[in-house]
């Protein structure tokens, strides 16, 4: 019987780095496909924020985020198929709200899912940038107010 051969050393190196270099071009060649974001200096925080705490469930192109309901379904869907801010338009004082308290319905979005400084960030960003692709008339708010 022969005794088992165990790599050596620099071949287990070399072969640590070649897994993570490959890693590496996966997750560069992935993000390509995505989009950016794509705002004003000054809310680039905001949006940031948005992106890393709210693209699993809303939608805003700025943000590039798209976790809202599919364009084209009309029935049905997951639970947290958020409102698609390229269509709604909201006011910061409505953001703030639904940061607050967990949206208007308090069903599934959680509360204070950001906080504080972030919290105003968001607003800010969700009140310049949401609601670019309504339609003449259908820039509603979240408080159901029609948008200015």
């Amino acid at each position: 019987m022969r005794p088992a051969v165990t790599p050596s050393r620099p071949r287990i190196r070399a072969r640590i780095w070649l897994a993570t270099c490959a890693a590496l071009a996966l997750v560069a060649v992935s993000g390509c496909s995505q989009g950016e974001i794509d705002v004003a200096s000054e809310n680039r925080d905001g949006a940031q924020l948005f992106y890393e705490n709210c693209s699993g469930c809303h939608t805003l192109k700025r943000a590039n985020s798209y976790g809202s309901k599919p364009e084209g379904q009309l029935a049905g869907g997951e639970r947290s198929n958020g409102p698609n801010f390229n269509v709604r338009k909201v006011s910061k004082d409505d953001a703030l709200f639904a940061i607050r308290n967990g949206g208007f319905s308090g069903a599934i979005m959680p509360a204070n899912i950001v906080v504080g400084e972030n919290a105003d960030k968001v607003a800010d960003f969700l009140a310049k940038y949401s609601g670019e692709d309504a339609g003449e008339g259908t820039d509603v708010q979240g408080s159901g107010q029609q948008a200015e």
